[in-house]
């Protein structure tokens, strides 16, 4: 039976599908060790309760790097997330369970019995931050720019849209090419987030410079590699439920002087806190900290194709990583994942050998194979491949202290398999532009992760993907996870990624490692910060305690 076949049996599409599955909770309770907090455990924060918050004041937010362009069809930042959420709602958002919930949109979109329309109605009665309208047609406008933006990180996000209509100033109709199961999912992350049009018209692809969309809060001002300002918005729907004054992120990338930060009062909230550091923070009374497992991961892109930068088609490198899939098998096998860890990591994280995480509803059996650490195994592949050992590697990572300390944990633990690497650290946002422009061997960088694992996978190693800078292309994959898209059956879904991470251990253009814990502290003198599974603060209605 074809998937369209199901999905006209079934009387809906696979987006309608996707609502389904969201609203029984995709995300599992994790099993982890009895010393360590399991998914259960998690802790995701409280929203404030607005008898015990005061009005005004400015919330300061210490981040361990800088965010990216603040333009949601270019971004491609966790850290960019964080001030997104306070400024530029989506058509929806995902709640503390992970279920997909309307923010922008007035309910989840239906869809037709072929899956291939699928309508959105929007609220009445709302402004952008420059007092623009906001309506059907100006998320029709959004929409189109990210498909048409030829840098555009969504295009592959929101797949095979081949028109949208706005009939009424309600009424969004998105037509698809094919059913297209990760939409929803999409469209609760930043190709949901819609852009004013009068702010797109003025300044283009300039629009981070001066971003307006609709929310709680509105951009005021920003200092490259030092701070981001927004303040409280008047024209947002919902500003009653606001209480800041404003919110300023203060980049900090050194994990204890974020925490030192939090100590003196000079940030109340602190993001990515350092393993080292969650236990003397947990014991200071004055502080609580939030920690959840991670949708996403952590891991090592290889650059096997990316010459001319990113979004060009990929042609063959002349180094042995990237010409021989035996050389990326022996590191992977070189890595010993769950000393890794623990070493670096205190046990907190995870290890992972794959994009989706065993806590998903689309995990299987198949999905978490792994390659166990096997420096012999490794030496084999790297004689058979006609390499010499030591071979040495140049490894481009970020240069915050904890991702140096994973560096040289793994510089030292692959001596053994018969690698050398050479760790060149730089700023975070310099790793982004080295990236692209595909100036790397290896490259260590993860990501967040999203509810839909498509949006894990597809976008870093599928052929064209939006956000594959390793330049990887397997068109056995790309079946697969064209096929994975379209499908509206959960069990067929899982077994297609199950395959899928066959096809990406047997290529490796990218190594999974581990799977970090969200780990958030604030101090109790502010009520209502939040994290959930996608790992964004969530700070927006929030306030200081009465």
């Amino acid at each position: 039976m074809t998937n369209l076949s199901r999905a006209s049996r079934a009387a809906i599409g696979a987006v309608a599908l996707v609502c389904a599955l969201t609203a029984c909770s995709p995300v599992a309770d994790e099993a982890a060790p009895a010393d360590k907090p399991s998914q259960s455990q998690n802790s995701f924060g409280s929203p404030a309760n607005p008898d015990e918050v005061k009005e005004g004041g400015k919330l300061t937010v210490a981040l361990s790097a800088e965010p990216d362009r603040l333009d949601p069809s270019l971004s491609r930042s966790l850290y960019s997330r964080y001030v997104f959420q306070a400024m530029c709602e989506k058509l929806y958002d995902v709640d503390e369970k992970a279920q997909v919930v309307p923010q922008l949109a007035t309910a989840l979109p239906t869809v037709s019995p072929d899956g291939k329309t699928v309508t959105i109605t929007v609220r009445q009665g709302v402004k952008f931050a420059d007092g623009t309208e906001f309506n059907a047609a100006v998320v029709k406008t959004t929409l189109e720019r990210n498909l048409k933006l030829p840098e555009s990180a969504r295009k592959s996000e929101i797949g095979p849209i081949d028109t949208v209509d706005a009939p009424d100033a309600q009424t969004v109709v998105v037509h698809l090419k094919t059913p297209f199961a990760p939409l929803l999912g999409a469209l609760a992350d930043r190709a949901g987030m819609i852009m004013s049009p009068a702010a797109l018209q003025k300044l283009g692809t300039n629009f981070a410079s001066a971003p307006v969309c609709v929310g709680p809060f509105k951009f005021s001002k920003r200092v490259p590699q030092s701070s981001i300002d927004v303040v409280r918005d008047p024209n947002y729907y919902a500003a009653d439920k606001v209480h800041l004054d404003g919110i300023s992120w203060r980049i900090l990338t050194d994990a204890s002087i974020r925490s030192a930060n939090l100590r003196s009062g000079d940030a109340e909230v602190a993001d990515s806190v350092s393993t080292q550091d969650v236990d003397s923070l947990r014991k200071e009374s004055s502080l609580t900290v939030l920690q959840s497992q991670s949708l996403g991961y952590q891991g090592i892109t290889i650059n096997v194709g990316n010459v001319d930068g990113l979004g060009t088609p990929p042609k063959p490198i002349d180094r042995p990583i990237a010409k021989e899939a035996k050389v990326r098998q022996a590191f992977e096998y070189a890595i010993d994942r769950k000393a890794l860890v623990n070493a670096v990591f205190n046990g907190i994280s995870t290890p992972a050998c794959s994009p989706i995480s065993p806590a998903s509803a689309f995990s299987s059996e198949a999905a978490q194979k792994c390659r166990e650490h096997d420096p012999a195994k490794a030496k084999q592949l790297l004689q058979e491949a006609g390499v010499q050992v030591p071979y040495t590697i140049n490894m481009l990572a970020s240069n915050t202290p904890d991702t140096l300390r994973l560096a040289q944990a793994l510089q030292s633990m692959v001596k053994d398999g018969g690698f050398d690497i050479k760790i060149s650290p730089v700023e975070y946002s310099s790793l982004l532009d080295e990236q692209d422009r595909g100036n790397f061997e290896i490259l260590q960088l993860g990501w967040s992760g999203r509810i839909d694992p498509d949006a894990n996978i597809t976008n870093f190693v599928g052929t064209g993907g939006s956000q594959n800078v390793g330049g990887s292309s397997n068109p056995e994959l790309d079946a697969v996870l064209d096929k994975a898209r379209q499908s509206t059956d959960l069990n067929e879904r899982k077994q297609l990624y199950g395959q899928a991470v066959g096809l990406l251990q047997d290529q490796n253009p990218l190594i999974y490692l581990y799977r970090q814990a969200n780990l958030t502290a604030f101090s109790n003198k502010v009520k209502g910060v939040q994290v959930y599974p996608d790992g964004v603060i969530r700070a927006a209605f929030a306030g200081f305690a009465k």
